[in-house]
Order: structure tokens, then C-alpha cells, then sequence
């Protein structure tokens, strides 16, 4: 028995549909009086289900199979048939409460129905064909809907709605008219010597997608091509203006046909695993995702096994509908959305006070985030200063000042700074005295320790500075002064300069005149290859010159200071107008820090020599990554965001080169993590790739090598270290924000390995306690106490890591796969970025965004980054990140650390400061020299 509801009347069920849709509706058309039919049906029950139109009269026939209506209140009747194997048969018609029908239409109808399925009865025991052929609709319907999984009705909500059409963009902006005058004027460019015609090469170009989306641009114009019935790989003017409508329009159905268009290209409504297994591989390409488009097969087929599980072999337009139109898990509500409005509020620019208002608030500011910074600059402009104001006060009251005037004073005064900026830039370079006051003093407090080398930069121009005073006034005033004074004025100078020399030689060969301009020269050519542009090798110069830039020449051209102090001292020693030692100070300026320079460099060859390490294991990673995991050394004590200098005889004898650690200080080994980006990084990768072999037994890395005890093919490897960096400071904050660019995430993949061993550390104490063996535990050392997990102040750790290629996630796999593992508690929250994926939205980047969610609902794993962390596409939104930090951690101190490229550091180091100076929340700013 089957119960049938059907309206009165009912409207159009193909309006608002998907044109793929509505032409495979699941209205049909059958018997003599051709009525509509439409609505589910149940093959397994004897109980069929469906609605029918009643016409304004009987013999009035529905085209098409539309359903249409008079009236739109009216109510739905119950018909109920009869369905048996082999007849169909009216058994009653009544309203939705139960009465009989007394309308007569719908008695006309069961009328007809009635009379039709009793005649049908009567002739299916007598073999007829008319009856059994309604049956074998009525079956071959049913089976058809009763395979297919239900789509039930989709949240066309406002929220939902919003979501799905971010979720499928083809094109970033959609500015109107602006837009299309812009594309326009690119199409009259690119068909300029086509006659009109833009050919399908070019269209991804002229609608502004980038060179790397050109494949996937091509499969956009096929899909819109077949749309059209378009055959040919050209189009006009406006056959494009057809095409950008449809890619501008807003509407999600639009957006989503379109897609399903591409996907679908024999244009027969349904998706099949080929055509997933193509459109998996275009995207990935489009996105540079290599080991995606490996595993496109997989990929493909876990797809189909999610939204085909029937088995069917193909996919229907109402499945990828339901995946986009789910909405977004994170929303911000109550009082959490409240704070974020105020805090959004509160970060506006203000623009309605005066000026001296804005100017006092900037310098309040800028003094709260540089007190450290303008002290010690302050206090060294101010020595620089005193010291200039006693030298040319002194030598004003002297009786050269009757022959050389200003210039002699000029020229002393700046020799004096001279002597205390050659002194002072040794101190930030010696590294080991630096490490050992921030971990052993409290003087971190006040003087900035990480910003050794931007004070030994300051320092420099300083010098610069002072040479140029000092030797210009000497050169161009004090010596043609000396050769034009008369006799009377030159006389009180005999005493210092001897007879009155005729030709500027009789200055330059004397020791005072040779050791100036060479120390000139070679400090200029020292400055000159440590700017940036030639030190990372930025200019695009001649070949034979190119020699002359990068690391290597900023290395050595640096230790030409030994020579420019060794003349220096000559220099101080060899005056013209000083006589007594005791006057002759520049020795005792340079004594000190010298004597400390070389005690620190006599500290790195013997802490290097005595113990070579050993290499444990080595690995090639994608992205020209080299792993090196070597034994620690006896008393090698360090902590995470530290680096040290490594050297390999092998590519250099004496060069030395710094590199972060990252293992951690738990570990029982010592590993780096080296791209090669240089000369020696290059050649350091060449000699250890030679004794690597490709992996085996699925462990990463391109190539690896382990070494199983003491294997003699392993270059040598020197190592000196550990020396301070910003990042160890973390464990003073209990937050802290840590940002790796690249393979800047080195010393926070450290800091996260530390977290980690903290948090184990923490589990066996408690299972020690909760056993009752905490007798049997060894007494701690009050060192040991002091770097207990009891002490770790760090509570939680979010880490973004920011990288172009998906090759990149590699490196610290492990790490990741731990962290997942282990954090039971969230304490570290870990983001990984590709921004090689276009953003999250863009129609490029959606079907991995799918594939993203079924992989790691079902099996965990990122396809990304092929660990249990989930990655995001494109840049992270910082102000967003800040944001969430401030709302969730209200009136705490963050610490905020970066390491990478220069190019992030302006943002992240603004936003700390709006927050901090806006919000409850303080962010401290840390940047490693990269």
C-alpha cells in the first residue's frame, strides 16, 4: 500500500535550480493523459509516494513535466495505490486530515486513476503491455532514487551562503564596470594583431590570472566554451563580455555550475573519477603542489569513495553543493565578539586631535618601545660628543691652531671618536663575553643584547664619519696650510714637523701619512663589500666582479681589521703633535677590548679542536635543505633559539658560518638545519650528498645517510657555540607568538621541541607521584631545579610557520607528527602556511581545499603538509592573528618572535605596537638577525 501526498497545487520545482538540475528533474511523464509527476520513490516498499497536479480541466494536458498552480495556499490530498509486482490500483484519495475527497477534480482524477489501474490489473493478469510498462517506470525510478543517498535540503542560509561563496571565487576582484574597462582595454592589447579574436592561450592573461594558473585558465574557458556550444579555441569581444558576466556573478549557483562545468568535461551532467583525477592534477599544479599530483589517484579515489558511495561511478552537482555549502566551524559569539568590535574600535586610527596631541602620543610611544635603545645611543652620542669638545677646545689654546686654524681642531676631535668607536665595535662581535652576560647577569634588562650587531652597524657609520672629518681636514686644510705659511708662522711648527717641507710628498711618506690613507683604503673596501647589496649579492654585476660580492667577500675583506689596527696603533704612536707617551692614548683605548677579541677568538679554536663531533645522521630534504644530527659534545650546554658556528674543512678550512640549533636542550644529539643559499652552504650540500643514498623504508628526506658507529666517508665537521639569540628569552613570557619564514623556523622548531620534552617531563613526574615512587626519584641538583619543568613559565606557544613549497614541511615532520601526538592539552596551537595555494576561496585552491577535509576526517593527515597539523593557504592575515591573541590572552605580556626574511618585520613589529599601546594585551617584539 502506498500513500501519495499531492497539493492542490504546486509550484515549479525546476525554478532556482541548477540548469544540470532541472534537466534531470525528477518529474516524469507517463499514461494516456500525460500527468505529472514528481517527488521520491521507494522501491523497496509496497508504499509509493508522490505529487500530482491537478489541471484546471481533465483533458488538459502539462508539457514538459512542470508543475504549476492556480492558488498558492492550497492544501496537499493523500492518494493511496496499490503496488503490487505486477499492478498498480487506486485504493483511496483523501485530504491531509484524513477526510474524503469531495472536489471533483480530484474525484475526476482517482476517478481515472481508479479506472486506469483496474483496467491495468485486469490486463497484467492477462499479460498486457500497457501495465507492465508503467510498472517498469515505476521500478526503474525507484531503484534509481532509492541508490542514491538523499541530499535533503541545503542550508541556504545567509551564513552558509556567505561561506560557500567565498569558498569558490575565480577571479580576486569584481569591481563592475572598472573591472570590465580594464579587461577590455587588456583584450584590444592582446588581439591587436589577431582581428579581434583572443585565442584560448591567452585568456587566462587577459581575464588577470598569473602564469602559473594558465593551464587552469584554459580549462575555465573550455568549460565556458562548451556552455555556449563555442567550438573553436578563439572568441570575440563579446562572447568574452558572456564569459566575464558569468565569472563576475555573484550568485553561488552561478559560481558553482561553473565549476562543475570544468570538472565535468563530456558536459553529461555527472562527474566521473577520470575527470576528479584530472581536475585534481590541474589543481594541484596551478598551486605548485608536486606530491599532490603524484597521488592524484589516491586522491581521486577517496573523493569518490565520499560522495559516490553507491558505487555508481559518478558524482552528481547536489554533492559538491552540500561540501561547499557547510558552514564555518569558528565563529566568534557573546562576549568574545563584543571584545572584538571595542578592540576593533579602539586599533582605528584617530585623526580627529590636533597635531602636538598625535605628536606627543608618537613620541610617548616610541620612547615605551626603545627606552633600551635611546639610552645607550644617547650615552654614546654623548661620550662621542664630550670627547670632540675637550680635543678641540685643547688644541684651539695651542700654538698650531695659529697655523692650521679650525682644521687641526676638526681633525683631533674626530681622531678622538676615532679611538673610542675602533674600541667600542669590538665589543658586540664578541660573542661569547655577550652570551654569558645575558644568561648570568640581569643586564638584559636594561641594555639590548639583540641588537649586538645593529650597534656594531652604528658603530661603523660612526667611524666612517669620524675618518672622513680626520682625514679631510688633514688632507685638504692642515697640510696646504703648512706648505703656504710664511716663515715667521711656520716657526712654532719646526719642533713638530722639522724644516718647512716644499711639496705634499714630505707628508704622505711619513709613517703618519702611509698609515692613514691605507687604513682608508682598506676600510673602505671592508665597508663597501658588507653593505647588503653585495653581501647577499643583490646587484646584478659583470662575472668577473660577481666574484667580488657575497658571503665570501664580506668574510674576508672583514679580516682585514687586523692589519687596520696593527697601523692604527702605529699610526697613534707616530705623531706629529704629540710628543709625551702618556699623551699617545690610542693604545690604551684599543687595549682592552683587543686583548678581549682575542681571548674570544682564542676560546672558539680551542673549544672546536679539542672534540670534533661526530656525524649521526645526515639528510637532503626538498627546498635544498641539508639536516645535520651530530653527537653533543661533553659540557655542551645550550638553550633552544640559540646558534652556533659550524665549519667544515672539507669546503673550508677557515671559514665559519652560524646556523641555528634545533634540536633540543634535552636531546642527546645535536642537529642544523643549512639551506643553501651561498657558496659554501652550496658546497657544504655537494660533499654530503655524495655519501647519501635515497631512502628507504618511508622515512623522509631525499636523500639520508646514517651512520652506524664510526663511518670515515663523513666530511669532518668543527663546531663552536652555543652564543645567545633573541628567541631564548621565550621562556620569560607564559605566551609566547613564534614566526618562522622559510627556513627561519629553525630556532622556533627548537623552542617547540623544548616545549614538548617539558610537557613529558611533566606527564612522568605526575605518573611518579600517582605510582608513590617519588622516594625512588634521584635528588635534583640545584641546577637541575632550576631548569625543572616546575620552573617552565611557557603555558602556551602558537606557531606560525610560513613557507613557499610544499617540500618544505620535510624538514621538521617529526616535530609536527610529535607535537600532534603528545599536546593532549593545547598548549602549542601549530598553523603551517603554503603560500604556494592560492587563498582559501579562490576557485583554484577549492578542490584541494576538499581533499584538504576528507583526507584528514578520515585518515588524519594533511595533504599538504603530510602531517596530522591541517595547513592554511596563502599569508596569514597577522592583524587577525594579533587580534585573536589579544581577545583570548586579555591584560597578559605576549612574546613575539620572528625569524626570517626582512620583509615581514615592519608589519609584525607595527601591529605589536598597536596592540600593546591600545589594547590590555602587551607584545613584546623580537627579531633574529637572519
Amino acid at each position: 500500500m502506498q500513500k501519495m501526498g499531492i497539493p492542490d497545487d504546486v509550484g515549479d520545482v525546476s525554478d532556482g535550480l541548477p540548469e544540470s538540475t532541472s534537466r534531470r528533474s525528477d518529474s516524469e511523464v507517463f499514461g494516456t493523459d500525460r500527468k505529472a509527476f514528481s517527488g521520491p520513490l521507494n522501491k523497496r516498499g509496497t508504499r509509493k509516494s508522490a505529487r500530482f497536479n491537478v489541471p484546471d480541466d481533465a483533458g488538459s494536458s502539462i508539457a514538459s513535466g512542470s508543475l504549476r498552480s492556480k492558488n498558492d495556499d492550497d492544501e496537499y490530498v493523500e492518494v493511496t495505490l496499490d503496488v503490487g509486482d505486477d499492478s498498480v490500483a487506486v485504493h483511496s484519495v483523501k485530504t491531509a486530515g484524513g477526510a474524503d475527497v469531495e472536489d471533483p477534480e480530484l474525484a475526476l482524477l482517482a476517478k481515472g486513476l481508479g479506472k486506469r489501474s483496474s483496467l491495468g490489473a485486469s490486463m497484467v493478469r492477462n499479460a498486457s503491455s500497457k501495465i507492465r510498462q508503467v510498472s517498469e517506470e515505476l521500478r526503474k525510478m525507484t531503484t534509481s532514487f532509492s541508490r542514491r543517498t538523499p541530499v535533503g535540503r541545503y542550508d541556504r542560509s545567509k551564513s552558509a551562503a556567505t561561506h560557500a561563496l567565498i569558498g569558490l571565487k575565480f577571479i580576486s576582484k569584481t569591481d563592475g564596470a572598472a573591472a570590465w574597462a580594464a579587461l577590455e582595454k587588456r583584450f584590444d592589447d592582446l588581439t591587436a594583431g589577431t582581428n579581434g579574436l583572443l585565442p584560448r592561450a591567452l585568456f587566462g592573461e587577459c581575464i588577470g590570472m598569473n602564469k602559473d594558473s594558465k593551464d587552469f585558465a584554459g580549462e575555465l574557458f573550455d568549460a565556458l566554451s562548451r556552455r555556449r556550444n563555442i567550438t573553436g579555441a578563439v572568441i570575440n569581444k563579446a562572447q568574452l563580455k558572456e564569459f566575464w558576466d558569468q565569472i563576475a556573478d555573484q550568485s553561488f549557483d552561478s559560481r558553482l555550475q561553473t565549476f562543475f562545468d570544468m570538472v565535468d568535461k563530456d558536459a553529461d551532467g555527472r562527474i566521473s573519477e577520470e575527470e576528479v583525477r584530472e581536475i585534481i592534477s590541474l589543481s594541484a599544479s596551478a598551486n605548485k603542489l608536486s606530491k599532490i599530483q603524484t597521488q592524484a589517484d589516491e586522491y581521486a579515489a577517496l573523493i569518490m569513495e565520499e560522495l559516490d558511495p553507491d558505487n555508481l561511478g559518478y558524482i552528481m552537482i547536489e554533492s559538491l553543493e552540500t561540501l561547499l555549502l557547510q558552514s564555518p566551524t569558528q565563529t566568534v559569539r557573546g562576549e568574545s565578539k563584543n571584545l572584538s568590535i571595542m578592540l576593533s574600535q579602539k586599533l582605528r586610527n584617530v585623526t580627529d586631535r590636533n597635531i602636538i596631541q598625535r605628536g606627543y602620543d608618537g613620541f610617548k610611544y616610541f620612547l615605551q618601545d626603545n627606552w633600551q635603545r635611546v639610552w645607550v645611543i644617547a650615552l654614546w652620542i654623548g661620550a662621542m660628543a664630550g670627547l670632540f669638545t675637550w680635543k678641540y677646545i685643547q688644541y684651539k689654546n695651542r700654538a698650531a691652531f695659529d697655523v692650521m686654524g679650525h682644521c687641526v681642531c676638526v681633525a683631533k676631535g674626530a681622531a678622538e671618536t676615532l679611538k673610542l668607536n675602533m674600541a667600542l665595535i669590538l665589543l658586540p662581535v664578541c660573542r661569547n663575553t655577550i652570551t654569558w652576560l645575558r644568561n648570568k647577569t640581569k643586564l638584559g634588562v636594561v641594555v639590548p643584547f639583540d641588537d649586538n650587531l645593529n650597534f656594531h652597524k652604528v658603530i661603523a657609520v660612526g667611524i666612517m664619519i669620524g675618518v672622513g672629518l680626520h682625514a679631510i681636514s688633514h688632507l685638504a686644510c692642515d697640510f696646504p696650510r703648512l706648505l703656504s705659511a710664511t716663515e715667521e708662522e711656520y716657526e712654532p711648527m719646526v719642533q713638530y714637523f722639522g724644516e718647512q717641507p716644499d711639496s705634499y710628498w714630505h707628508f704622505v711618506k711619513e709613517a703618519e701619512g702611509y698609515t692613514g690613507i691605507t687604513m682608508v683604503v682598506l676600510m673602505a673596501i671592508a665597508f663597501t663589500l658588507a653593505t647588503p647589496w653585495l653581501r647577499r649579492g643583490r646587484l646584478n654585476l659583470p662575472k668577473p666582479l660577481k666574484k667580488l660580492t657575497g658571503f665570501n667577500a664580506f668574510w674576508y675583506s672583514h679580516h682585514l681589521f687586523i692589519i687596520v689596527y696593527t697601523l692604527l696603533i702605529v699610526h697613534g704612536i707616530k705623531l706629529y703633535l704629540t710628543k709625551e707617551w702618556y699623551k699617545k692614548t690610542t693604545w690604551m683605548y684599543l687595549a682592552v677590548p683587543i686583548l678581549l677579541y682575542m681571548c674570544e677568538r682564542l676560546i672558539r679554536a680551542l673549544r672546536s679542536s679539542v672534540k670534533p663531533v661526530q656525524i649521526l645522521k645526515v639528510a637532503v630534504y626538498p627546498g635544498n635543505v641539508l639536516a645535520l644530527h651530530m653527537s653533543k659534545p661533553h659540557g655542551f650546554k645550550y638553550k633552544s633559539g640559540q646558534y652556533m658556528f659550524v665549519n667544515c674543512k672539507a669546503v673550508s678550512p677557515f671559514e665559519w658560518h652560524p646556523f641555528s640549533i634545533t634540536s633540543a636542550p634535552g636531546d642527546d644529539y645535536l642537529s642544523v638545519h643549512i639551506r643553501t643559499l651561498g657558496d659554501w652552504t652550496r658546497q657544504l650540500k655537494t660533499v654530503f650528498s655524495q655519501v647519501c643514498q635515497p631512502p628507504a623504508n618511508g622515512k623522509s628526506g631525499l636523500l639520508r645517510a646514517d651512520n652506524q658507529g664510526d663511518n670515515p666517508s663523513f666530511p669532518k665537521v668543527l663546531i663552536d657555540g652555543p652564543y645567545g639569540a633573541p628567541a631564548q628569552d621565550y621562556k620569560k613570557y607564559d605566551v609566547v607568538l613564534l614566526v618562522g619564514l622559510g627556513i627561519g623556523a629553525t630556532p622556533m622548531i627548537s623552542i617547540v621541541k623544548d616545549i614538548v620534552n617539558n610537557m613529558k617531563a611533566n606527564q612522568e613526574e605526575d605518573e611518579a607521584l600517582e605510582s608513590g615512587n617519588n622516594n625512588a626519584m634521584p635528588p635534583m641538583s640545584p641546577q637541575s631545579k632550576k631548569n625543572s619543568a616546575s620552573n617552565f613559565k611557557t603555558t602556551r606557544a602558537y606557531f606560525y610557520w610560513v613557507t613557499r613549497e610544499q617540500g618544505s614541511f620535510d624538514w621538521f615532520k617529526g616535530v609536527m607528527n610529535e607535537v600532534a601526538e603528545i599536546d593532549h592539552d593545547g598548549v602549542i596551537e601549530m598553523h603551517n602556511y603554503c603560500t604556494s595555494v592560492y587563498e582559501e576561496g579562490d576557485a583554484r585552491s577549492a578542490l584541494i581545499t576538499m581533499l584538504q577535509s576528507l583526507n584528514h576526517a578520515k585518515n588524519g593527515v594533511d595533504v599538504i603538509s603530510g602531517t596530522r597539523v591541517k595547513s592554511h593557504f596563502a599569508k596569514p592575515n597577522w592583524r587577525s592573528v594579533y587580534k585573536r591573541i589579544a581577545l583570548t590572552h586579555n591584560a597578559q605580556r605576549i612574546g613575539v618572535f620572528y625569524c626570517g626574511a626582512p620583509a615581514p618585520v615592519k608589519e609584525l613589529k607595527q601591529l605589536a605596537a598597536d596592540f600593546s599601546h591600545k589594547t590590555s594585551t602587551k607584545f613584546d617584539f623580537h627579531k633574529e638577525n637572519f
